[in-house]
């Protein structure tokens, strides 16, 4: 009896597991909002055109704000990716104000895409649209999954206001994170051990790397049998996410 081969091995081994990724990443992205209130549609003015987003607002004016970042462009990553729309809810329960946005070339966003240069250029404009709603200065998160960590500690390390960060699967394995030195923020990274695209072993060594750094402190967090996309792991994930803001906004307020 031949051995089984599972579609992931076939593909990989006919070199087209970036489709797999592309269709992984669709089925991932899930239903569109189901908020009780409508999502306003928003469009920000980006480098390279408008930017489509989707933006909460809170009206207290020292309310935070957070910016989540999607999958990578390219393997079907957009913002209504299921753990970007999970990490968005997560911030808007705490009441943050929280814009979630497709970069350049997805969905209604203008542009093409920027092999992550343009994409960080999207993520910093977007990032100063939310402060120039709030006239004075207020906590800044961001979060991202994947592609968007990658992106996210990238702007991270250009943007001193950012108070603190959640990142899903940063691809440690396939991106130079060599630039956070030091980190200059504390926050949480969170990986799953089934991941099959970003290895574990990879996300440890990045976090070994920032607890190196003084005057942070970073915390990780490992979910057994968690995919790359959080398959059936959705609501682990989100007691990670929502356990860490919890304990940081509860220290904020002492």
């Amino acid at each position: 009896m031949k051995p089984q081969i599972s579609r992931r091995d076939a593909l990989r081994a006919a070199g087209s597991l970036p489709l797999l990724l592309a269709a992984e990443a669709a089925g991932a992205a899930g239903p569109q909002e189901r908020d009780s209130t409508p999502m306003p549609d928003v469009i920000v003015n980006g480098p390279e055109g408008r930017l489509e987003a989707r933006y909460h607002h809170v009206d207290d004016p020292a309310a935070p704000i957070a910016l989540m970042l999607h999958p990578h462009p390219q393997h079907g990553g957009t913002m209504h990716n299921k753990v970007v729309y999970n990490l968005f809810h997560c911030f808007v329960r705490r009441g943050f104000s929280v814009m979630r946005f497709n970069f350049r070339g997805v969905g209604r966003s203008q542009g093409e895409y920027g092999r992550g240069e343009g994409e960080l250029a999207d993520a910093a404009a977007i990032l100063d649209h939310m402060q120039s709603l709030r006239k004075d200065p207020v906590k800044v998160w961001i979060a991202g999954f994947s592609f968007g960590a990658w992106i996210g500690m990238q702007l991270l390390m250009r943007r001193p206001e950012i108070s603190g960060f959640i990142f899903v699967a940063p691809p440690a394995n396939m991106y130079d994170f060599t630039f956070l030195a030091p980190c200059p923020s504390s926050g949480l990274i969170v990986n799953g051990t089934r991941d099959e695209i970003v290895t574990t072993d990879s996300v440890e060594k990045l976090v070994e790397k920032l607890r190196t750094q003084c005057g942070i402190v970073i915390d990780h967090k490992v979910i057994p049998g968690a995919n790359h996309f959080f398959t059936r792991h959705l609501e682990q994930l989100n007691g990670a996410v929502e356990a860490y803001l919890d304990r940081r906004l509860a220290a904020d307020k002492r």
